[in-house]
């Protein structure tokens, strides 16, 4: 089987800063939220690479939408990575998500 994901979903439980955080503070490409005039609709999706998006949609409408009931948000349910090529980036990216008060668990670390 060829695989063929292209969006990478994340429950979050606050849209609005969720989205000043991906798009304002680590700058990554989005249309904004969208579909807030349908209830559980608003999203937002962010371009990363080679047709790959991260969308950010609201828990509650998560679990609208699959019929799981919610339950409370765990931090051990996923992780993302994001990689840059040099240490001055890494202070950059640290330093944009400490400024959007991020919870910073773990410091970033090379490779």
């Amino acid at each position: 089987m060829k695989p063929r994901i292209t969006v990478i979903t994340l429950g979050v439980s606050d849209l609005e800063r969720s989205f000043a955080f991906y798009h304002g503070e680590l700058g990554l490409p989005s249309e904004g939220i969208f579909g807030k005039e349908f209830e559980h609709g608003a999203v937002a999706f962010f371009d990363l690479q080679n047709g790959l998006k991260l969308g950010i949609w609201p828990r509650e409408s998560i679990a609208q939408d699959t019929g799981i009931p919610l339950q409370g948000p765990s931090a051990t349910e996923l992780t993302i990575g994001h990689n840059v090529s040099s240490k001055e980036e890494v202070d950059e990216v640290m330093e944009h998500a400490k400024n959007a008060d991020a919870n910073i668990v773990k410091h970033a670390q090379g490779g």
